[in-house]
């Protein structure tokens, strides 16, 4: 009797733990918006309501976007009297069961913030000992996506903990995205695989090019502290498990140029496209970049393999990433503060991507080039690729073999 016991819950350990594989989510990045970087904790119903209408009216439906998260300051100081989460009468007047029904009355998804430690980063009711309460209370609400954050956690246990949560949404049987947000800390690369579809690499991201902001003992980075923080993870990544580079700060400063590294470099590296603007009043260069469905593709490519730098120079970074068909995408960014002049050869410096040993393969007669940012056709590898690239700026290609 006691081996049957043990064979029974062996058998209910493997069903829990391969779970995430038999849901089928998140196989390719996923793509959305979240609240944080521009709202904090200043949100409200309406906001939510005006961001999915923005969705459909914009295109950014059309071009992938499905989730819109409502993060941290969403809920009411206290729980009521039977320990539920409470959303802040306030700021949701109608609840927020009624706010996800009208996201997917958009043919969205709905996601919502919530923290493993006693008390949010903001300082509302964390999920500490109520993490099957909670989860419960969200599958009814209907959520599609979970952000989970790291606040408060004080000699708790990253790894267990997240495995608690993410038990507790097994347990209601709903699919929901759990996105693991412990910065990098305890290395969730190594760990979070079967316990999460995503997890942040690093701090919060700020809206600079190439800056880090300390708040004491931790600090914000920019764009390219983040990259380069964290750039030798991608064996790590691929369909249902990403790295998170952090929600984008594209449409919130930068300039135009910047915005389309910003964009290219987070789809190259198959990071979640999660955006964190107010898209109610974004310019139309802000829009064109985030709808650029070229550019989209690279990220959402299926082999969700990261890209890897070929080459580096502190004026030009080149970057690289293998795609489904034997394609490739190559990006040239200048990181400099002058215009650069770009002669490179294809053969020079053979690309040769040592995880997943593709190359760029000669037994063909040559590759075409395809600028995805300007969706069009620019020639082939068989001679120099000649160009001028602005100030901080990137010319994102695609190479597709002449069989």
């Amino acid at each position: 009797m006691r081996k049957l016991v043990l064979f029974s819950l062996l058998i209910a350990l493997s069903i829990c733990v391969n779970a995430q594989k038999v849901e089928n989510l998140a196989l390719t990045p996923p793509m959305g918006w979240n609240s944080w970087n521009t709202f904090g904790t200043d949100i409200n119903e309406q906001l939510v309501m005006q961001t999915a209408d923005a969705f459909v009216e914009l295109g950014l439906k059309d071009a992938g976007y499905k989730y819109i998260v409502l993060d941290d300051g969403w809920m009411a100081k206290e729980r009521d009297e039977n320990n539920n989460l409470v959303p802040d009468p306030k700021k949701f007047p109608g609840g927020i069961k009624s706010l996800v029904d009208y996201v997917h009355s958009k043919g969205l998804k709905f996601g919502l913030y919530e923290c493993a430690g006693n008390q949010t980063c903001a300082g509302y009711p964390g999920s500490r000992g109520f993490e099957y309460q909670d989860a419960k209370l969200f599958a009814e609400w209907g959520i599609d996506f979970l952000k989970y954050d790291w606040c408060n956690s004080e000699n708790l246990n990253a790894k267990g903990a997240y495995e608690t949560m993410r038990d507790a949404l097994y347990a209601c049987k709903q699919p929901i995205v759990f996105s693991i947000c412990e910065w990098g800390d305890n290395e969730p690369w190594k760990w979070a695989k079967d316990v999460g579809h995503m997890w942040r690499v690093t701090g919060d991201i700020i809206n600079c090019w190439d800056c880090e902001v300390s708040h004491g003992n931790w600090s914000s980075r920019g764009i390219w502290p983040i990259i380069n923080l964290h750039k030798d993870l991608r064996k790590y990544a691929g369909p249902g498990h990403w790295n998170d580079l952090d929600m984008m700060e594209v449409g919130n400063g930068m300039t135009d140029s910047e915005d389309r590294v910003h964009f290219a470099m987070w789809s190259l590296l198959t990071s979640p496209l999660i955006l964190g603007n107010d898209l109610r009043t974004m310019s139309k260069e802000t829009l064109k970049t985030l709808v650029n469905k070229n550019v989209i593709a690279v990220n959402q490519d299926v082999l969700g393999v990261q890209a890897y730098c070929h080459l580096k120079s502190p004026e030009l970074e080149i970057w690289v990433k293998p795609l489904d068909n034997e394609e490739w995408a190559v990006a040239f960014v200048n990181r400099s503060n002058e215009e650069l002049q770009l002669s490179f050869d294809w053969w020079k410096h053979p690309i040769n991507d040592q995880l997943t040993h593709k190359e760029l393969e000669k037994k063909y007669k040559s590759y075409s080039i395809y600028d995805l940012y300007a969706s069009k056709n620019i020639g082939l590898t068989n001679t120099n690729l000649v160009s001028k690239i602005k100030e901080h700026d990137v010319l994102l290609l695609k190479l597709s073999p002449q069989k």
